[in-house]
């Protein structure tokens, strides 16, 4: 946490010192944030301090912090841009290179069939929604198994002679009556 923070002291100076102007604040700050961030290790928490030194023109908060820790190598998307790659992203979706697993994980919670029949107005609130669990998730320490891939038959199935095409389609019409 020592390492986290003089990072930020280093890169937001005048916000780090008006922030923390004396050793008792800095202390109780430094135990909030070790606690809020206790699901993470210490090199994902100075990742994260890196990433908010690179993305974050502001000291950041715990909010954010948690936020920048859980995004790790991959990068998790801010849920818009997420909901617009969940989107546009081609079928099969799982064969799909996602930014994150998260966001595939969050289209399938939504539902990919009311994401791409729904307006943005009503599709967005839900896979936000969504998102926004499995990002808690992920904050919490949880992974995400990648998607799984969707794979051809190796070998094709023979087609059917005109003999048993035919019983075949008796034994369809003797189950529905036709």
């Amino acid at each position: 946490m020592n390492e986290v923070f003089g990072l930020l002291k280093l890169s937001y100076h005048n916000q780090f010192n008006a922030a923390f102007p004396d050793v008792q604040t800095l202390n109780h700050a430094k135990r909030l944030w070790l606690e809020s961030l206790a699901g993470f290790s210490p090199e994902q928490m100075v990742a994260g301090a890196k990433r908010a030194i690179k993305q974050c023109e502001y000291l950041p908060t715990v909010h954010r912090m948690l936020q920048l820790c859980a995004e790790g190598d991959g990068g998790l998307p801010e849920a818009r841009a997420a909901y617009r790659e969940a989107c546009n992203a081609p079928s099969p979706k799982a064969n799909y290179r996602w930014s994150h697993p998260a966001v595939y994980h969050a289209g399938r919670a939504a539902d990919w069939f009311f994401l791409a029949n729904n307006p943005e107005s009503s599709a967005y609130p839900v896979f936000a929604a969504h998102y926004k669990k499995i990002c808690e998730r992920l904050m919490a320490g949880e992974s995400l198994p990648a998607p799984q891939q969707v794979q051809l038959e190796h070998q094709p199935a023979k087609p059917l002679s005109k003999a048993e095409n035919a019983k075949k389609l008796a034994e369809l019409r003797a189950q529905l009556k036709i």
